[in-house]
């Protein structure tokens, strides 16, 4: 099993964020977090890489209904999704798969809700740049 959904599209990078925060909207998520790690790391470290952002999106309805069943939970949440720009210019995106998330916990009342929730990321991610 894999760990991540992913898409990769040919579009302008600002484009594809602005892109992933509409479509995760559509889909129930709001961002939590947003890093800019390419930032982050030439600030703290002098390192130079591509461009890449880390969005830590949350569907309120399901992150509660998970922290119900699951109370250390928030140790996997929220979901992140990247983007970044691949070495030939393009732009991937990639959500962690909650389903592999969850698995983690070995608590089978979390299987239904990181189902829902794989559904909901994969659609986001497939309407990224359509």
């Amino acid at each position: 099993m894999t760990y991540y959904i992913s898409r990769t599209v040919e579009k302008p990078f600002d484009t594809v964020v602005a892109d992933v925060t509409q479509c995760l909207k559509e889909q129930g998520f709001g961002l939590l977090t947003d890093i800019d790690v390419q930032a982050t790391l030439k600030s703290k470290l002098g390192a130079d890489m591509g461009r890449y952002r880390i969005l830590g999106a949350c569907n309120p309805r399901f992150a509660h209904e998970a922290l119900r069943i699951e109370d250390k939970l928030g140790v996997l949440l929220p979901c992140n999704v990247i983007v970044r720009e691949t070495p030939d210019f393009k732009v991937e995106v990639a959500s962690v798969d909650p389903v592999a998330a969850m698995a983690r916990t070995g608590n089978p009342a979390l299987s239904s809700t990181a189902e829902e929730v794989r559904r909901l990321l994969s659609k986001a991610i497939s309407q990224v740049g359509a």
